[in-house]
């Protein structure tokens, strides 16, 4: 291949990404991880993510002696691996606890406006929204808060809103042992809102119906629900 094809595959491949990035689209249901992604302990990863945003820092111009600046790239490391991109780590999702479904409820049981924190993973800025879930009992059920800590483990990872829709919907379904699950998900992203186009007040919305739920009496009842 000549040199001056190489080059041109080469800014194809950028227009590409960049294109995907500012469109926002994913690539898989799956979080894109290395196999060697749990290698390195949380305090090794903490310990490099420090040593390489004081360099971005460095390289924006910043006085990192100045008080107000030292101690930012390691509270930055500790919020990237202890807090916001926790739920990269299998590790620290969720154990759900079953019980059976001892009151024989057998009507949809909706947790409505759980407070959705994420961040885009082409930008790493945040997505700031609400998800509403909702599944019919197969003959088991979990804890409400249970609902709450998926929905935040999921979130709490670069992502793109499409998968963690799924993402969700699909934890539900094996946490819980139904296909009766519904979810929407509302939320605004600022990497539109403060870059970009700068767009402030638009939202995205996703949703997963499956089982009972794409049938339209059902799904119609959910709607009618979480839009009180």
């Amino acid at each position: 291949m000549k040199q001056n094809e190489i080059s041109l595959n080469t800014r194809h491949k950028k227009m590409i990404m960049d294109e995907l990035g500012d469109d926002h689209v994913s690539s898989s249901i799956e979080t894109p991880l290395r196999k060697d992604a749990f290698e390195q302990d949380d305090n090794l990863k903490i310990e490099l993510i420090q040593k390489h945003f004081k360099e971005i820092m460095h390289i924006l111009g910043l006085d990192l002696t100045d008080d107000s600046l030292k101690g930012t790239p390691n509270r930055v490391a500790k919020m990237y691996v202890k807090e916001i991109f926790s739920g990269l780590n299998p590790a620290n999702k969720p154990k759900v606890r079953l019980f059976e479904n001892k009151y024989q409820y057998n009507e949809m049981l909706i947790e409505k406006d759980i407070t959705l924190y994420s961040y885009c993973e082409h930008h790493f800025v945040p997505i700031i929204g609400k998800a509403h879930v909702a599944y019919i009992s197969a003959g088991k059920v979990i804890g409400l808060s249970k609902i709450n800590r998926l929905v935040e483990y999921y979130s709490k990872r670069p992502q793109v809103q499409e998968r963690l829709t799924v993402q969700i919907a699909e934890a539900l379904k094996e946490a819980i042992q139904t296909e009766d699950i519904a979810i929407v998900i509302d939320s605004a992203h600022l990497c539109v809102s403060s870059r970009g186009i700068k767009d402030t007040a638009s939202t995205t919305i996703t949703a997963y119906y499956s089982g009972k739920f794409k049938e339209d009496q059902t799904k119609n009842e959910f709607l009618a629900f979480i839009k009180k």
